[in-house]
C-alpha cells in the first residue's frame, strides 16, 4: 500500500492539470504561432512559466485503483500487475482464464 499522502497528491495534480489544460494549450499555441511578434510570442512563454508546475501533464503518474502502487500498473485496467492476478484468480475478471498446458 502507498501512503496515503501519495495518492491524494496524484489526484490534487489530476485536479490541477485539468484545471489549467486549456490555459496551458493556448499558451503553447501562441508560443508556437510563426507569424506572430517575437514579443507576443516571449510574453506568452513568461506567462507559460507563471503557471503552476503541477499543471503540468507530464508529472503524472499512473497508479493502481487499489493499493496506490505506482509501478506495474497496467493501463487497460488501472490496476497493478499483483492485484489483477489476484482478482484474475479468482475469477473477477470477466474473460481471462488460466493458461494450462
Amino acid at each position: 500500500m502507498a501512503k496515503t499522502c501519495m495518492t491524494e497528491r496524484e489526484i490534487k495534480r489530476r485536479a490541477t492539470v485539468s484545471k489549467f489544460a486549456a490555459k496551458r494549450a493556448a499558451l503553447e499555441a501562441a508560443m508556437n504561432d510563426v507569424n506572430a511578434t517575437a514579443e507576443s510570442r516571449f510574453e506568452a512563454r513568461m506567462k507559460f512559466q507563471a503557471l503552476p508546475r503541477n499543471s503540468s501533464p507530464v508529472r503524472l503518474r499512473n497508479r493502481c485503483a487499489l493499493t496506490g502502487r505506482p509501478r506495474g500498473v497496467f493501463s487497460k485496467f488501472g490496476i497493478a500487475r499483483s492485484k489483477l492476478r489476484d482478482l484474475m484468480m479468482s475469477g473477477q475478471v470477466p474473460g481471462v482464464t488460466k493458461a494450462s498446458w
